[in-house]
């Protein structure tokens, strides 16, 4: 009884040492922790109070219909790698995503980092594309400053997304119909005013549009080389040009 009893308290003594070691380490590693490469599927950034403030991840993991932060995110877009950005509210912000692949006739890449207005869509976003097919190759890389609709909300397109797509499968033509009638109250509408880059047809400058995306004011460099300022009306014809043309 006694050996029995000095065993059991040798154990417990050597039991309290070790939860102790194991507790201090613990505490010691709790800062930062270095590591030379880690490889991963996707991050999460989290507060403390465990809000998503942003998402890093792979195609697969991309979230689509997810709920994150207590908002569903958008079923019908299509996955692909980046980031997204949230807010304090929790709602999606803006991000960062990116593509490129060879296909039978050439390659398709494309880049787009994006900033949304509040509880909405993009209200600026920096794009480049490259689309090539067979011999006939275009890129574009903009920067592009759009205006919104300010009572939209991401729940109501979200939930017209869903009725959108469920039309287009069934009838396209009320698709259709629906569509524009979303559009005609303002909601997927994204409205060009500012485009700084390179467009497709090789013109590099400054476009200024008016309130309903017609281009009204062109400072460029077409693709002879030639520097240019045009004024347009609103159906887009030239109505002033600088220097003139030659008659």
């Amino acid at each position: 009884m006694n050996k029995e009893l000095v065993f059991l308290r040798t154990f417990a003594v050597a039991m309290a040492i070790g939860m102790t070691f194991v507790i201090s380490t613990a505490m010691k590693n709790s800062g930062n922790q270095k590591f030379t490469e880690i490889d991963v599927e996707r991050i999460n950034i989290v507060e403390k109070d465990g809000t998503v403030k942003m998402i890093i991840t792979n195609v697969k993991r991309f979230p689509t219909g997810e709920i994150v932060n207590g908002n569903e995110t958008h079923s019908s877009r299509e996955k692909t790698a980046g980031m997204l950005f949230f807010n304090e509210d929790g709602l999606e912000c803006g991000g960062l995503i990116y593509t490129g692949q060879k296909n039978e006739n050439g390659h398709v890449a494309a880049m787009s980092l994006t900033y949304d207005q509040y509880d909405g869509d993009q209200v600026m976003q920096l794009i480049t594309v490259d689309n090539q097919q067979g011999d006939q190759r275009k890129v574009q890389s903009l920067l592009v400053f759009n205006d919104r609709e300010k009572d939209e909300s991401q729940a109501k397109m979200l939930e017209a997304s869903k009725e959108l797509n469920e039309l287009r499968r069934k009838d396209p033509q009320a698709y259709e119909k629906k569509l524009r009638e979303y559009r005609e109250q303002g909601m997927f509408k994204s409205t060009h005013r500012i485009i700084l880059g390179k467009l497709e047809n090789l013109d590099n400058g400054l476009f200024l549009c008016d309130d309903q995306g017609t281009p009204r004011a062109m400072f460029y460099v077409d693709k002879e080389n030639n520097a240019k300022l045009d004024f347009l009306d609103e159906k887009g014809n030239i109505i002033a040009s600088f220097p003139e043309k030659k008659k």
